[in-house]
């Protein structure tokens, strides 16, 4: 599902990177996740995720990105249904839905990023319905749809940002958990987001 474009310097030219990458989709994206897991010795781990479009680029020189992604599709999914009892370790189960994902990870001096983001699909909807039994360790439940995200982090002395996010889609996320008999903590989290960006720009100051 995902389609990483990765650059470092053993192939880039003395210009650094310059990576293009262009996204179009209209089918539908569903993911059915139905789990029972029961007697169990160590740990358990349950993952269900639909997307539109997604890129994953990383490179460790100077990059220039441009990067769109438009999302038309009638349906993109994803839905966990999960009984898990005595386990002897902790349980982890993630459910998302996502219409276009964007994410750029450099080490450069110089980091450009254009971004363009468009969702335009009926509904991305997550749906998770989990109930656990006598868990030894932890339990933790993330159950999340969202329409556009970006996530772009460098330590560059240059960090010039273009962001762009259009959402015109329902987001629902949909979470019910039935939790009893948990040794350690419980975590239960459900969001619906339209547009999210996250830009982290470490400090290259030496002091």
């Amino acid at each position: 599902m995902l389609s990483p474009a990765c650059a470092d310097s053993s192939t880039s030219n003395t210009a650094g990177s310059q990576i293009l990458n262009g996204q179009v989709n209209f089918q539908n994206a569903i993911s059915v996740m139905q789990a029972g897991i029961t007697n169990v010795g160590g740990d358990v781990a349950v993952q269900s995720s639909a997307a539109g479009n997604a890129v994953d680029i990383t490179t460790m020189n100077d990059t220039e990105v441009q990067t769109s992604q438009y999302n038309n599709a009638a349906e993109i999914s994803s839905t966990t249904t999960a009984a898990i009892t005595n386990v002897a370790g902790s349980v982890g189960v993630v459910n998302q839905a996502v219409c276009n994902s964007a994410s750029v990870s450099t080490d450069p001096s110089l980091t450009a990023v254009t971004n363009y983001q468009e969702c335009a699909a009926k509904d991305p909807t997550a749906t998770a319905t989990v109930a656990v039994n006598n868990i030894g360790g932890n339990f933790s439940l993330a159950n999340s749809a969202i329409g556009n995200t970006l996530q772009a982090d460098t330590n560059a002395a240059n960090m010039p940002i273009n962001n762009k996010q259009i959402n015109s889609s329902a987001i629902v996320a949909a979470t019910g958990a039935t939790v009893s008999n948990v040794v350690g903590s419980v975590g239960v989290s459900s969001s619906a987001v339209g547009n999210s960006a996250q830009i982290i720009h470490y400090s290259t100051n030496p002091n």
